[in-house]
Order: structure tokens, then sequence, then C-alpha cells
């Protein structure tokens, strides 16, 4: 028989409490994302990158799926337990149910919805950890799988990591997280597709100067040349994402976040199991007269 030991929890558990390994891992590897996106902007023209702009892409994209897992492994290792895996398989699993819903349709992605308020329950840790299972997944779902799923995978964790950062975890409640989170869900939705057009700009050949990438050129220009792709390309897209995500969590936010809490709790999981021995059962009374001697 189990009990849960120690005395009052906290009102806020995490699936996963990031450790000194996990935050330096975490910071790193976004360091080094930040560099595998934002490279086409800080290449010079003398830059070795400008020279291999063509295959720059491939080979960031090999790299990056080894260090998405190192993370992931690092913070599965800070505290992971059953309990935390079995909730990460069922919210990723729903995640990537979800996807193919919208994918082709204005940019209309029902996942992003899920991710912000699942990140926001459950921590940081656990949300990149979701974040990329999540988008794994639904490229395997939806036969998605190619060189821009590992960015895809790095940009979703940020998406939902960031959504555990928010402020006010322990008290904000009621319309005003809501409001936070829509609004925050609105914001990511445009910045999640911005980085990864940072990914697309520079293998889409084809396009008018204007708004194509030029290696070597200097920052302010290809910035310049960013936004007009941006804008011509993908903006239609980022707003849909944006609007669907803003109209689910004012609509259905407060249900979920109330269900993810309650099964957060039930779980229990900072709390720490003691293992007692079974009481020993008495003899019903009914036995005992059953044996009395008779006179």
């Amino acid at each position: 028989m189990s009990r849960v030991a120690g005395g009052r929890r906290s009102s806020v558990a995490r699936p996963v409490r990031l450790g000194p390994r996990s935050v330096a891992a975490l910071c790193l590897v976004s360091a080094i994302g930040v560099v595998f996106f934002g490279w086409p902007l800080l290449a010079g023209r003398e830059s070795g990158l400008a020279a291999h702009a063509g295959d720059a892409p491939w080979l960031f994209g090999a790299l990056l799926p080894l260090l998405v897992a190192v993370v992931v492994a690092t913070v599965a290792d800070s505290g992971m337990d059953a309990k935390a895996v079995a909730m990460l398989g069922v919210l990723a699993a729903v995640g990537a149910a979800l996807r193919p819903l919208g994918a082709g349709t204005a940019g209309l992605e029902p996942m992003f919805f899920l991710m912000v308020l699942s990140g926001r329950v459950l921590g940081p840790g656990f949300g990149f950890v979701l974040g990329s299972v999540t988008m794994f997944a639904s490229a395997l779902l939806t036969g998605g799988v190619g060189p821009w799923m590992p960015f895809q995978m790095l940009s979703m964790g940020w998406f939902t990591m960031g959504a555990g950062l928010l402020p006010g975890a322990e008290r904000l409640r009621g319309r005003a997280e809501l409001a936070m989170l829509a609004l925050y869900g609105a914001f990511a939705a445009f910045a999640y597709g911005t980085v990864m057009n940072l990914y697309g700009w520079t293998i889409i050949t084809g396009m008018a100067s204007g708004i194509s990438y030029q290696p070597g050129d200097p920052v302010h220009e290809n910035l310049v040349r960013f936004l007009a792709y941006v804008t011509a390309t993908s903006l239609g897209w980022d707003l849909g994402r944006a609007v669907l995500t803003v109209v689910l969590t004012l609509t259905l936010g407060g249900t979920l976040l109330r269900a993810l809490r309650r099964a957060t709790r039930r779980a229990a999981f900072e709390a720490p199991v003691a293992f007692e021995e079974p009481a020993a059962c008495e003899e019903p009374a009914a036995g005992k007269a059953e044996r009395a001697p008779r006179g």
C-alpha cells in the first residue's frame, strides 16, 4: 500500500523540474538554433556560409535533430517519471491528430492552441519536450518528414516552452489569464511563421530579386528583402493561425486549463511515494465464535 509522504504540496505541480543541466542544455541548443535560423542575416560577403548558401540549410537540418534529442534526453533525465511520460504521450498524440485538421487551409492549425495551454499548465521543461515530440509525431502522421522537420521541432519547442515561462502561474486565473494566453498565442503564431520563413527563404529559388536572399549582401538589405518575403508569402497564413489560436483560447481555454490542472493534481508528479507494510487483518468475530470450544 502506498501513501503520499510529506506535508503540503505546492499549488503548481510540474511533471519536469528544470535542473542546472537541463537549463544549460536548453540555453546552449537555443543559442545554436538562433544561429542555424539566422545565419542568412549574419553571413558576410567573405563568410564561408555565404559561399555555401545552397547546402548550409541541409547541413544544419542534419545536425539539429541530434541537438534537439540531446536536450529532450537531458530534460527527461531531470525527473520525467512514468506518469509524465504517459501524459506526454497523450498530449502529443492529440496534438498530432489536431494538426491535419487545418493544415493547408489558410494556416489554420488548432494544435497551437493545445500547445499554448499545455505549456502554461505543465511548465517550460515539459513544454519544450511536448512541442518537439508533437511536431515529430505529426510529421510522421502527415508524411511531412523532410529537412524542414528539425527546424519545426525546435520552433514548436520554443513556442510551447514560452507559454510555460509566462508570469502568474500560481495566482493568475480567469479572464486575465485567458487574455494573456491569447495574446501570447497570437504573438507566438506570427513568430513561429517568421522563424520558419528564415529556413525556407534561402532554399527557394526563382523569386523576384526584391524578396530573394542575396548571399553576402549587407544585413539591412537582406533584412528588407526578408520582410518583403514574409509579407508576400506567409503573412496570410500566420494571421489565420493567430486568429484561430486566439478564438480557441478565449472560448475553450478555461475548460481545458481546468482539465489539465485537475489531471496534474491527480497525477501528483512531485509527491514522493512511501511504501508501508499492510496492517495485519484481525480475525472476524464470527470466525472466533465458530472455533470456540463447545461446553
